[in-house]
């Protein structure tokens, strides 16, 4: 194609489908997404494509999870300019942090499950990204259950109305901002798209109010525990193993052959709990990477 067809945008929802044709054909992917999230993804956040004319060859998108942080949400490229993947993936976190920056986001990060094996990892040390952390991957190959916490928790589906900042909203997003530093919060948009594309989202009542919470993820005969949160107010009194032991009810009724999940490498509270239900630490290493903006 002729320099002058070229052009770098912003990607619409209409430009799913290309994207979703890279992802199938490309040699070089990074996926953060699932395809049922993909659509809320490029409604909300921002995202870049560069074009041959109409035709997509590459594109990065991002997640915001909570302003001042965001993520790599996703990277690919077509397989005929797989040789020229990395002059495309700096044009485009060029293109993408100027974008993100008009949105209040100071930081930018990008996680992977295997930091001595990962394929961009050293790309991106080499644009400006620098350690931030590390995680531990845990998996489960059984269903057994050694306690059932405490049995005054009512678990029941998340209830998220259409009205913003109704039903459930008010209770996860104060659960996020005591639990979590803020690279790792959900916003609104978040959990509503969590609780439209994920098999399970409960929630924990103690006392008539709202705890805890926790979704998972299946994907052909492995089940995902994505995230168990419990207000750090009520520590102690078996809210979360009462989570985890319903999340285990669930895998066993999906027939999952492994449970997999990644935490912080210094959330020792959370290890233990893992480690309690039979969860054991592989040695593969998982890593955060931040880019100030």
């Amino acid at each position: 194609m002729a320099p002058g067809r070229e052009q770098i945008r912003l990607l619409t929802p209409d430009d799913m489908r290309a994207i979703e044709r890279l992802l199938n054909t490309s040699e070089y992917v990074y996926q953060r997404f699932t395809l049922e999230e993909l659509p809320d993804q490029l409604k909300h956040y921002p995202a870049i494509g560069a074009f041959h004319g109409n035709s997509l060859y590459g594109f990065l998108l991002s997640q915001i999870l909570s302003t001042p942080c965001a993520w790599i949400g996703g990277f690919g490229v077509s397989w005929t300019e797989s040789t020229h993947y990395l002059d495309i993936l700096y044009r485009l976190l060029e293109q993408l942090a100027e974008q993100l920056t008009l949105r209040g986001v100071r930081t930018l990060h990008y996680s992977g499950n295997d930091a001595e094996h990962d394929w961009l990892r050293a790309k991106l040390l080499a644009r400006g990204f620098v350690p931030y952390r590390q995680l531990y991957a845990y998996d489960k190959f059984d269903f057994t259950i050694p306690t059932q916490g405490n049995q005054q928790v009512k678990i029941r589906p998340v209830n998220l109305p259409r009205t913003p900042l109704s039903g459930d909203m008010p209770a996860l997003l104060a659960i996020e901002g005591a639990c979590f530093e803020d690279l790792w919060r959900y916003d609104s948009t978040a959990f509503t798209t969590i609780a439209a594309t994920h098999p399970y989202f409960v929630v924990a009542e103690l006392n008539g109010r709202v705890v805890g919470y926790q979704f998972n993820a299946l994907d052909a005969d492995s089940g995902y525990l994505v995230r168990i949160a419990v207000h750090p107010s009520i520590n102690g009194q078996g809210v979360g193993t009462c989570l985890m032991a319903e999340a285990i009810r669930f895998f066993a009724q999906a027939k999952v052959a492994r449970i997999m999940l990644n935490t912080q490498d210094n959330n020792t509270h959370a290890h233990r709990l893992y480690e309690w239900f039979g969860f054991y630490r592989i040695q593969q290493m998982g890593f955060v990477l931040r880019k100030y903006l």
